[in-house]
């Protein structure tokens, strides 16, 4: 099961930043509407298999206090996992130039959106399991 998820997750997450890159293509006025994202963002995306099983533990907190906890699991992920592969000279993102980045790994402003994303992986992995 946690494999399927596993796929499920890393899946939707590439989706996802694919349209949130074509999104941001449109407001910087691209009509091309390019979206991107990397191989490495895959197992990155995956790792929200274990929303599942974390959620059902949290499944009587109120949504506001699981969505702050999604947010900061997720910046804690992202920070971990673009520290490994900046070491490696392969991160995929830089925020650097963002006001509200953090050593250009995390950008505090998309907290809104990972507070979204984590309560839409939580019904996504509860209806899968």
């Amino acid at each position: 099961m946690i494999k399927r998820n596993y796929l499920i997750c890393g899946s939707l997450g590439w989706c996802l930043e694919i349209f949130w890159s074509g999104l941001h293509s449109f407001a910087i006025k691209d009509y091309h509407l390019m979206g991107q994202s990397s191989l490495w963002m895959f197992p990155i995306y995956g790792m929200g298999a274990f929303i599942g099983p974390i959620s059902r533990r949290m499944c009587h907190y109120p949504f506001y206090i699981r969505g702050l906890l999604y947010t900061e699991a997720i910046f804690l992920i992202e920070y971990l996992t673009g520290s490994i592969l900046t070491y490696f000279s392969v991160c995929p993102w830089d925020y650097s130039q963002a006001a509200l980045n953090y050593k250009g790994l995390i950008r505090l402003d998309y907290a809104p959106l990972w507070f979204i994303t984590g309560l839409l992986f939580e019904k996504i992995m509860c209806r899968s399991s």
